[in-house]
């Protein structure tokens, strides 16, 4: 039988997992990619027992430099179809950048801005010869916001908003599909390391109803998809106000 497969980065836990396991309950075939390879196995099996798919591994840290063209030569080896590209994997930093690693900050530009980017830039040339496929880059409410303290996460993600919505017009007509998925604030693993706390003006989603708003989305073709009413109702909200006070306001809840 045919199979179509979707590469997921970042796909051991948290909202990469819970999309895996949407592309995987509507019978896409699964390429996981992610650092720690006994993750990776678990999410495997559960979904290969769980629906009638295949599942591939790639054990890769995408903040490494030429991750993605390993990532790519591997899917080459295997030589299976990437259908769906779904860039997930990240990690925050938060903190003045004065006082923050810039090692660190280095691998978050290296993952976000080159290693995804370049994966798209692979993968794309075929998704254009089939005519059919998309791309879906996890970005954050926080692409839409300078973010003190946050200052090269939130950069990065705009980085890649911009990225997306350039690219869903370039590539308007031909039947690639380019969603950018921008979550708020998630109750995961990933959201404890910012000590980050519950409030209006930062509810936290889980990552089911993420991964389920942002695979809906995709699927019906759109751009950019902010889940949340709040969070919604945020970002339209800060088009009326001065940028001084969007950086203010960011500083007291980003």
């Amino acid at each position: 039988m045919f199979m179509e497969y979707t590469l997921i980065t970042g796909s051991s836990s948290g909202i990469g997992y819970e999309l895996a396991k949407k592309f995987a309950e509507h019978g896409d075939s699964l390429i996981l990619v992610a650092r720690q390879k006994n993750k990776l196995q678990q999410v495997a099996k559960e979904l290969t027992d769980n629906h009638n798919i295949k599942t591939l591994i790639i054990q890769q840290d995408l903040s490494l430099p030429n991750a993605a063209d390993i990532i790519f030569r591997q899917v080459e080896e295997w030589n299976v179809p990437v259908y769906n590209l779904v860039n997930n994997a990240g990690f925050y930093i938060h903190g003045a950048f004065a006082k923050t690693l810039w090692e660190k900050e280095q691998e978050l530009i290296q993952l976000q801005c080159i290693n995804h980017i370049k994966l798209v830039k692979l993968f794309l040339p075929e998704m254009l010869k089939r005519k059919v496929g998309g791309i879906l880059n996890v970005c954050s409410t926080g692409s839409f916001m300078p973010g003190p303290y946050n200052t090269v996460y939130c950069a990065a993600k705009s980085f890649m908003l911009h990225f997306s919505e350039a690219l869903a017009q370039e590539l308007a007509g031909t039947g690639i599909k380019i969603t950018a998925l921008c979550p708020g604030g998630i109750n995961t693993s990933f959201q404890d390391l910012s000590n980050r706390k519950q409030s209006f003006f930062n509810p936290l989603m889980d990552a089911p109803a993420v991964a389920k708003s942002g695979y809906n989305a995709f699927m019906k073709g759109k751009r950019v998809v902010i889940p949340g009413l709040t969070n919604k109702m945020q970002v339209f909200a800060l088009r009326f106000f001065p940028r001084r006070f969007v950086a203010k306001f960011a500083a007291m809840y980003v």
